[in-house]
């Protein structure tokens, strides 16, 4: 839990906006949506402090411009960003909910218009 405390440091909504904005095409859809997901269930105030916590260090993780593979290519330089971002979207499923899942899937339309609608029940699923 030490190493998630350095990356919840690095947090903040304007960076993650950021992130997303100049590569939310590159990271793929799957990536950006599960990102959304967490940050609308982060910021439900329902959302218990533990969960919370794990969100703003995978988050802190994801907009970090170093990483365990850096996110030079397509689908490869992400993969690492998805695996840690999918264990907290699992960990913290219960605190996921229609709400969330529509305010994701609303924003996801400014990077994706089109989605597709299997990539979205894939993660959906994991919930």
């Amino acid at each position: 839990m030490k190493k998630i405390d350095r990356y919840r440091r690095v947090f903040s909504e304007s960076r993650f906006w950021a992130k997303l904005k100049h590569f939310a095409t590159a990271a793929g859809l799957k990536t950006v949506y599960t990102a959304l997901l967490l940050y609308y269930a982060y910021r439900r105030k329902e959302t218990p402090a533990w969960a919370k916590r794990l969100v703003l260090g995978v988050l802190g993780y994801f907009i970090m411009p170093i990483d365990m593979i850096p996110d030079l290519g397509f689908l490869i330089g992400y993969t690492d960003d998805l695996g840690v971002l999918s264990f907290a979207l699992v960990t913290i499923a219960g605190f996921v909910n229609a709400d969330v899942r529509a305010n994701a899937r609303e924003r996801l339309t400014t990077w994706f218009p089109a989605a597709d609608e299997t990539i979205l029940s894939e993660v959906d699923k994991k919930l």
